[in-house]
């Protein structure tokens, strides 16, 4: 199977961070971190077009979260409108609802045959590290191959615990009681001169 059709036959999940510290300005170029969110999801929308018509499906959350489904490159500014960054950061309910998502299409056959990758981008230290750890080793375990699940978190912003605790869920997930390693983590540090868009594609390519 090659790496092309490993992407094509692959649904995708983008999660934003909308808490208050996203409205925090130290992009390049002077932009917020809400900004760099919203030009990359428009650039990820309009490449998972070219190999997913149907478009993918958006979660923002801070406390609360809300999910857009089939969001094609044109939906996005109307989605970044309706938003703005504000509260806290729980991103355990919203992974949860995320994999449930995945896991409810795949039962009734609407799942991909390659799977699904989740993209979340974030930038501080979620509200329950256990709670998310929990999530995701749940899900590791409902899986029958490596490659079905893939999970990216992508830090924007510099908060030290924040990537502290992205590489521990990187590192020790499978030591936790995972079946699998099916989460990628990648932070400012590894980001160098890439922007936040290329960073995702790379996501989608890895």
């Amino acid at each position: 199977m090659t790496a092309s059709s490993v992407v094509e036959g692959r649904d995708y999940t983008l999660i934003i961070d909308k808490s208050g510290s996203m409205s925090t300005n130290d992009q390049p170029g002077g932009k917020t971190r809400w900004d760099a969110a919203q030009e990359s999801t428009l650039a990820l929308a309009r490449t998972c077009e070219q190999i997913d018509p149907d478009g993918i499906t958006v979660y923002l959350f801070s406390g609360r979260y809300r999910r857009y489904d089939n969001v094609t490159s044109d939906k996005v500014t109307q989605i970044y409108q309706e938003n703005e960054p504000m509260g806290r950061t729980d991103l355990a309910s919203v992974l949860q609802d995320a994999v449930d998502n995945y896991f409810k299409r795949k039962v009734a056959g609407e799942a991909k045959p390659n799977g699904e990758t989740i993209l979340v981008i974030t930038d501080g230290e979620p509200d329950d590290y256990k709670a998310v750890m929990r999530v995701i080793i749940e899900a590791s375990r409902q899986i029958e191959r490596d490659e079905e699940l893939g999970i990216s978190l992508i830090q924007v912003g510099k908060d030290r615990k924040a990537t502290q605790f992205l590489k521990a869920l990187d590192d020790q997930l499978e030591s936790a009681g995972a079946k699998f390693d099916i989460v990628d983590t990648i932070t400012i540090d590894d980001m160098e001169d890439m922007t936040l868009a290329e960073v995702l594609l790379n996501a989608i390519h890895d």
